[in-house]
């Protein structure tokens, strides 16, 4: 896969996803996250450094956010994204949206989440003839990862924190720059 580059190759820049941007101590915590970027050498892209003008309410202030945080995406040389559930069992549904665009753009992507244990722990679940099943009938995942199969395989998971994450990108990123 490749990507255009947009950062200098000493600090490439890295899109902060999650539902994060939700806290009550958001711009904190996303301040927070811009400092362990710049600790390992990376430039942190944060949602919530974009300032909506004045006026903007309803679906034009959602299109306004959607479209900020999309250059925010296109402008990236890494995602990290953290994908521990959110309101439920799954990561949150912008976050994942997120991490889809960047794969498809070719833009590597890490996530993180403190959940190591497949699916199948995760979500209350019976057997079913040759099935595992949720409350609702469906399906349950069975193969044995911790996050549905189209993020699992296609980003790079880490089981931590977002400094977890960003010291094994640290590495990884050092390791093919030498």
């Amino acid at each position: 896969m490749t990507h255009a580059t947009h950062a200098s190759p000493a600090n490439p820049s890295v899109y902060l996803a999650g539902f994060d941007v939700f806290r009550p101590d958001a711009i904190e915590h996303g301040q927070h996250l811009k400092r362990l970027c710049g600790r390992y050498g990376f430039e942190g892209l944060y949602p919530l450094d974009n300032a909506a003008p004045a006026g903007l309410a309803g679906r034009a202030l959602a299109r306004w956010i959607f479209e900020a945080n999309v250059q925010l995406l296109r402008r990236a040389d890494f995602v990290m994204a953290n994908l521990n559930p959110f309101r439920g069992a799954e990561p949150d549904s912008g976050t994942v949206f997120e991490v889809g665009f960047a794969v498809a753009r070719g833009t590597p992507v890490w996530v993180y989440t403190d959940v190591a244990v497949p699916l199948t722990a995760q979500i209350p679940c019976v057997r079913q003839g040759s099935r595992l099943v949720d409350a609702q009938g469906c399906t349950v995942e069975d193969f044995g990862l911790n996050l549905n199969l189209m993020i699992a395989c296609s980003v790079e998971v880490v089981i931590g924190d977002a400094e977890a994450c960003l010291r094994r990108m640290a590495a990884e990123h050092d390791g093919q720059a030498g």
